[in-house]
């Protein structure tokens, strides 16, 4: 029986709400999850202490090195880092980070087949580097390089170029001369690196800031397929459309049939299709082999496609249904990897 690793910084799998599942979905698949933290890996013996989920509660006990570890980002202390560097040079693990939005940013730029879609983006550390770009782009995105969930995004419109601006945070908004933005920009510059983006204009038919959630997935024969696909709509007056920052969602259909009309099934299409190479060209470029990615597009007026950022461990998507689905692949791929290790 496949014996899967779920790695994980917090001791108690009760409080990480993906154990269950995986613990529950691994078993009817014929494997079976062990639960722990770097801290409870024993060297000598090559041993685990971890926790299975056995009849309703978690129990924990002494068990061999898994088979293929499930792993997740998260910030490591040195001495678990190095556990999980060891770990990972003997037993397969499914998850590889794509690094933050400049590093996605530039090697697809580098790599030339998808350039088309990147987003013009600039790396900024100070008032001047911004100010020195504000001829370049006269409505822009500020958000930080390391950001999440749509936090820290900042639209900015200059109304009467290096004279005056318009500030759009949330559903907040407000106009300042020269002065105020150089020093609005200046403390929010303070300790973290950010980027410049050009602002892609991806409204509805009604006015409402979107983009799509493209979300995809390896299977049980290491192939990329479409777990769902689905617009998150900002909410009014906002352009930041992360459902955690008050935006919504919606089934891809009567959206789709809604914004697009006739051409709505080739959208879903081109979209799909879209994901599906994208993932592939990303696994070629990094020379690794992912298993779960969040990708965000959008569609400017001329219904050209602007790739946003593309995300690890994007999550199970918030509706539909779809929470086993993405489990089940989860399990299949790293069964797969289990597998594929034992034969070398």
């Amino acid at each position: 029986m496949t014996l899967i690793g779920y790695l994980h910084f917090r001791k108690d799998p009760a409080k990480v709400s993906k154990s269950y599942p995986l613990a529950v979905v691994a078993k009817a698949e014929g494997a079976e999850l062990v639960y722990f933290s770097p801290g409870r890996v024993c060297w000598e013996d090559e041993t685990i202490r971890g926790m299975f989920y056995e009849a309703g509660r978690w129990v924990e006990r002494t068990t061999r090195f898994p088979d293929v570890i499930y792993n997740e980002g998260q910030k490591l202390t040195t001495q678990n880092l190095q556990t999980v560097q060891k770990l990972r040079a003997r037993i397969p693990f499914t998850s590889y980070g794509v690094g933050d939005k400049m590093v996605v940013h530039d090697k697809i730029l580098t790599a030339g087949q998808f350039a088309q879609y990147v987003i013009p983006s600039v790396e900024v550390r100070t008032v001047d580097e911004v100010w020195a770009l504000l001829d370049r782009y006269r409505d822009f995105v500020l958000k930080p390089i390391r950001g999440r969930q749509g936090n820290g995004v900042l639209y900015i419109q200059q109304l009467v170029p290096m004279h005056s601006f318009c500030l759009h945070e949330g559903a907040d908004k407000r106009q300042v001369d020269a002065e105020e933005f150089r020093s609005f920009i200046q403390t929010r510059l303070a300790g973290e690196i950010h980027l410049i983006q050009r602002y892609i204009n991806c409204k509805t038919k009604t006015g409402a800031a979107y983009d799509f959630r493209l979300h995809v997935q390896k299977d049980g024969a290491a192939r990329w397929v479409v777990v769902s696909i689905y617009p998150r709509i900002a909410a009014p007056g906002q352009i930041v459309s992360n459902i955690s920052n008050g935006g919504y969602t919606n089934y891809a259909k009567p959206f789709l049939q809604q914004e697009f009309g006739e051409q709505w099934f080739e959208m879903k299409r081109y979209l799909e299709h879209f994901s599906l190479v994208l993932a592939k060209h990303l696994d070629d470029i990094y020379g690794a082999s992912f298993d779960e990615l969040g990708i965000d597009v959008g569609l400017d007026e001329q219904q050209k496609l602007w790739l946003y950022e593309v995300n690890w461990k994007p999550g199970a998507p918030p509706t539909f249904y779809l929470e086993l689905d993405v489990v089940r692949n989860t399990v299949h791929y790293a069964m797969y990897l289990a597998e594929k290790h034992k034969v070398r």
